[in-house]
C-alpha cells in the first residue's frame, strides 16, 4: 500500500472515529432521555446518589444523565423541591431544570380540621415536613402568644382555602404564610362588619365554627348565624348542641361518635357547654369555612330565636320565634330520631 492510500485510510478512520465520538457526545447531551411525564420530589437532604435513584424511573438511560450532571456541576448545586418532568427531555434540558430550582408549586388545601393534630396530618400529605414537625410548630406556645392568640383560639389563624406553596416549604414558613393570609383575610370591610356586631375576629370565627357544625347547607348559614346573634344580643345562652358534642369529645376522646345529644349531656361541666354558660365558648369548636365566617359577618334579617333539625328538609332546620312553636318542632324531631333508631 502506497503512502497516499495509507494516508486516506487513516484519515477515513479518524473521520469515522471522530464522527462516532461526536455523535456519542451529542447523544449524551441532546438525545431525548425522559420516557414519561410526572413529578420528581427531591427531599431537602438529598445527595446526588439519591437523585440518581429518584430520577431513574423517568429515564431511558441513567449514565448519560449522570455524565451531563457532573459536567454541569449539578451534584454540588442540588436544589430540593417538586419538579415537573415532561416526556422527551434531553439530559441538558433536564439538568438545567433541576439546577434552576424552578419548582412546580403545590395547590395546598385544607378545610374543617377541628384540631391541630388533624390539620398537621392534612398539611403533611401535601408538603415535605412530617406531621410531627408541623404539629410541634403549630403548637408553639411562644408563637401563639406573640401573635395574639391563646391555645383555645389558635386554630382561628388558619383560614380554610387553597393556597400555593413550594413542596419543600418548612413548617415555620407554612405557619408564617398562614398568619399573613389571616391578616389579608381580615380586610377593612370584614373588620368594620365585626366591629358593628361588637365581636372580635376570634369571636366571629368562634361563632362561625358553631354555625359550621350546626348546618352543612351554605344557604342556611346566614339564618343560623343571625339566630345565634339574636341570642347573644339579648343575653340568652346559645344552647348550641355542637358545643356539647365538642365538650363531650374533649372529655372522652375525639373518636366518640354522637348523633344525638341527650338531656344528661347538657349537664357536662365544661366552658364549652353553652347551655350552662352564657356567651361564646373559649374558642372555635371547628375550623369554619369562609362561607360560615361571612355568614356571621353578613347575617340574615329575622327575629327567630329557636331552631330544630327539619324532618322534611333533611340537613336544614325549622326556625321559630316562640318556645311553644319550637317545642312542637322539637317533639316531631325527637320522635323521628327514635323511629330511625338513633339513640346516641
Amino acid at each position: 500500500m502506497n503512502l497516499k492510500k495509507l494516508f486516506f485510510l487513516i484519515s477515513f478512520l479518524v473521520l469515522i472515529i471522530g464522527g462516532f465520538l461526536t455523535y456519542n457526545f451529542y447523544s449524551k447531551i441532546y438525545k431525548p432521555n425522559t420516557t414519561k411525564e410526572g413529578f420528581l420530589y427531591i427531599p431537602t437532604t438529598s445527595n446526588f446518589d439519591d437523585i440518581e435513584n429518584l430520577i431513574r424511573p423517568f429515564l431511558k438511560r441513567v449514565k448519560p444523565f449522570t455524565w451531563v450532571a457532573n459536567k454541569k456541576n449539578y451534584p454540588n448545586t442540588i436544589k430540593p423541591g417538586k419538579y415537573h418532568i415532561t416526556k422527551g427531555l434531553n439530559n441538558n434540558e433536564l439538568v438545567n431544570l433541576l439546577r434552576s430550582g424552578k419548582q412546580t408549586t403545590v395547590k395546598l388545601s385544607f378545610n374543617n380540621q377541628d384540631t391541630f393534630e388533624k390539620l398537621a396530618g392534612r398539611i403533611a400529605e401535601q408538603i415535605e415536613p412530617d406531621s410531627i414537625t408541623i404539629l410541634n410548630t403549630l403548637n408553639n406556645n411562644s408563637f401563639i402568644s406573640e401573635v395574639g392568640f391563646t391555645i383555645n383560639t389558635a386554630l382561628s389563624m388558619y383560614i380554610p382555602n387553597t393556597y400555593e406553596f413550594y413542596w419543600n416549604t418548612s413548617a415555620e414558613s407554612f405557619r408564617t404564610k398562614m398568619l399573613n393570609e389571616y391578616n389579608k383575610f381580615w380586610n377593612a370591610s370584614r373588620l368594620e362588619k365585626a366591629k358593628k356586631l361588637n365581636l372580635s375576629k376570634t369571636e366571629v370565627i368562634t361563632l362561625a365554627s358553631i354555625v359550621q357544625k350546626e348546618t352543612a347547607a351554605v344557604s342556611e348559614r346566614p339564618m343560623v348565624a343571625k339566630l345565634y346573634l339574636n341570642r347573644l344580643n339579648d343575653k340568652w345562652p346559645l344552647q348550641a348542641d355542637p358545643t356539647i358534642i365538642f365538650a363531650l369529645k374533649k372529655e372522652f376522646g375525639n373518636n366518640l361518635v354522637i348523633k344525638r345529644v341527650l338531656t344528661k349531656d347538657l349537664e357536662i361541666n365544661s366552658p364549652y357547654n353553652t347551655y350552662k354558660n352564657n356567651g361564646l365558648p373559649p374558642g372555635p369548636i371547628a375550623m369554619p369555612d369562609i362561607s360560615s365566617i361571612d355568614a356571621v359577618l353578613n347575617p340574615a334579617l329575622h327575629n327567630y330565636y329557636y331552631m330544630c333539625a327539619s324532618i322534611t328538609s333533611i340537613g336544614k332546620h325549622e326556625f321559630a320565634k316562640t318556645l311553644s312553636q319550637h317545642n312542637k318542632n322539637a317533639t316531631k324531631y325527637q320522635k323521628w330520631l327514635s323511629k330511625q333508631g338513633v339513640n346516641r
